[in-house]
């Protein structure tokens, strides 16, 4: 085993060498470089000619529209506004049309039958949509007429589209609404007798839904009636002849396909609703 005097001293020893090796690197001289002769005066140089104009970088300049459309809103906003519309399009459909009303007494009329998966809910859905485009097909050629070709000739401008537009759909709604619903709703938001033509669109909303959901339920009860009662004549039947174990909707599920395919149910149905919006 190394002492530590020893040891000391050697590491003394390898800093005192290597001191000195830096020390020598700083001290060594160097040769003194021959001096440099005068050089000849240069002659004049030509001007050089001018440069050509460095191009410049091409600019990406991406216009929406001619500049000319007679409108107050840009065209960006416009666009933002009809993707905004085309997001809340089903939400549109189901609240501001009969699609409420209708989608809701077929959904009555299935559960009536006791047959909850025929039809399915796609064929409902469906047959609801085709029925909406049948009652509401007056009101769009109304929009078409007044806003839509007015604004595409540039004859209008797009908030008077839009006003023009939403005039017919109001008119609809406004005569399936009931005015206790409409009296409700002007409650609630704190406003006074309102006349027809100046009540907003927060309030004709949502007492049209409201007053559609009442409508639809009341179709639906008188849609139960006639299945309710075959229900207690089988239940009765059952009971009578001492068939308790005998569960009564096998029974009496023939019997309402029976009873509603002989009166052509479903026209009776269709027909009914339809006419609903006639009145």
């Amino acid at each position: 085993m190394i002492p530590v005097r020893k040891l000391s001293r050697l590491l003394l020893l390898v800093l005192v060498l290597l001191g000195g090796t830096l020390h020598s690197f700083a001290q060594t001289p160097t040769t003194p470089s021959a001096p440099i002769a005068p050089s000849a005066p240069a002659a004049p140089t030509a001007p050089r000619p001018p440069s050509a104009p460095s191009v410049a970088t091409p600019l990406i300049n991406l216009q929406i529209g001619n500049g000319n459309e007679r409108e107050n809103l840009s065209t960006a906003i416009q666009i933002v506004v009809v993707m905004t519309l085309l997001t809340l399009a089903p939400s549109l459909v189901m609240l501001m049309t009969s699609f409420t009303r209708i989608v809701i007494v077929l959904g009555f009329v299935r559960t009536a039958l006791g047959v909850p998966s025929a039809p399915a809910n796609q064929l409902l859905i469906g047959l609801s949509l085709f029925l909406t485009f049948f009652i509401m097909a007056p009101v769009w050629q109304d929009i078409q007429a007044q806003a839509l070709t007015p604004y595409m000739n540039e004859q209008i401008s797009s908030n008077e589209a839009m006003d023009r537009a939403i005039a017919p759909i109001r008119t609809f709604m406004l005569r399936q609404t009931r005015p206790g619903e409409v009296d409700f709703f002007l409650d609630l938001a704190g406003m006074g007798r309102t006349a027809v033509n100046d009540l907003p669109m927060r309030v004709v909303l949502p007492a049209f839904v409201v007053s559609e959901l009442r409508t639809a339920f009341q179709m639906g009860f008188l849609i139960f009636i006639p299945f309710l009662v075959i229900d207690f004549l089988v239940a009765s039947t059952l009971m009578s002849m001492g068939m308790m174990m005998m569960p009564p909707t096998m029974v009496a599920l023939p019997l309402k396909l029976l009873l509603f395919v002989l009166v052509d149910g479903w026209q009776l149905v269709i027909r009914s609703l339809v006419q609903s919006f006639a009145a």
